[in-house]
């Protein structure tokens, strides 16, 4: 059995809620035990989550959920690339599967909500690499 990290971004936290139910429903069907989570106020602040979870020996993977919502301005493309850059290189530099469930950016909060089975998607990719990696 996996044990896996678990990153949530609480922004929306009803979203968040949702996409960690799916996540911890996928774990299930996967084999795998979500053993950590860690929650952080956004999206931007998940790689210094992930890096911690992916330090650990026993978490094989690390799965962050999320979601970021377009705005007036163009703040979340900002943060969705940083996000998505700060996890690649966690997972990188720690030589460990990091998967990317935020959806977004560029969709509004009814688009976001519509997608909370990336939360499963997440997990299933993280046990996936694993697995592949092995």
């Amino acid at each position: 059995m996996h044990s896996l990290g678990l990153v949530v971004a609480q922004f929306y936290d009803d979203l968040a809620t949702e996409m960690e139910e799916h996540a911890h429903e996928a774990a299930a069907e996967c084999g795998a035990e979500i053993t950590d989570t860690i929650p952080v106020p956004g999206a931007y602040d998940a790689p210094l989550a992930a890096d911690r979870l992916a330090r650990r020996e026993e978490i094989a993977a690390v799965a962050v959920l999320g979601a970021i919502v377009s705005g007036d301005t163009d703040h979340d493309q900002v943060i969705g690339r940083s996000a998505a850059k700060g996890l690649t290189d966690v997972s990188l530099d720690r030589d460990k599967p990091v998967t990317f469930g935020v959806v977004g950016p560029g969709m509004s909060g009814a688009e976001a909500r519509e997608r909370a089975d990336k939360g499963a998607e997440a997990v299933e990719t993280a046990v996936d690499m694993v697995e592949a990696l092995a």
